[in-house]
């Protein structure tokens, strides 16, 4: 991770990634969006007609990329489970990153279930990755867990 392109890189992801809460295929699609990013895992953006919308409900939390802009905050409610925060989106991306535009990413870490390609995403004790967000209302910087997962050997956020 340490390796991956500083300002990020965008591409195919070229596998199917599929999120499963309470039961209930959230989302599932053969056309996400990697993003490779220095420090992080990759992040997996999935287009909306591959996301079901009826199971998403906007939060008020929202967090600045100084690369991609502006990222909104979702709650997944699925099989009668909910999971605040348990997505985010780039509703106005900057320029470079327009193809992500309203793509929508998961925290494996809030959601049952994360698969990549044929393979599940494990939870990783102990391997919490930190990024910096800037909460607008908020003065400073505040520090924010990013939790990853082990697939095939690479951590990854679906």
């Amino acid at each position: 991770m340490w390796d991956y392109p500083r300002p990020p890189r965008i591409g195919e992801a070229g596998e199917r990634i599929r999120v499963v809460h309470g039961g209930v295929v959230v989302a599932d699609s053969r056309s996400a969006l990697r993003v490779l990013e220095t420090s992080h895992p990759p992040a997996y953006y999935l287009p909306p007609e591959d996301v079901d919308q009826s199971l998403l409900e906007r939060t008020s939390t929202s967090t600045v990329c100084e690369w991609k802009g502006t990222a909104t905050y979702w709650t997944v409610q699925a099989g009668g489970r909910v999971s605040v925060d348990a997505a985010w989106s780039y509703e106005d991306p900057v320029p470079a990153f327009e193809a992500i535009r309203s793509h929508l990413a998961f925290h494996p870490a809030k959601v049952d279930e994360c698969w990549v390609g044929g393979e599940r995403a494990t939870p990783q004790p102990g391997r919490l990755l930190r990024r910096l967000d800037h909460v607008p209302g908020r003065r400073a910087l505040q520090g924010r867990a990013r939790h990853s997962r082990l697939v095939g050997g690479r951590h990854a956020d679906c």
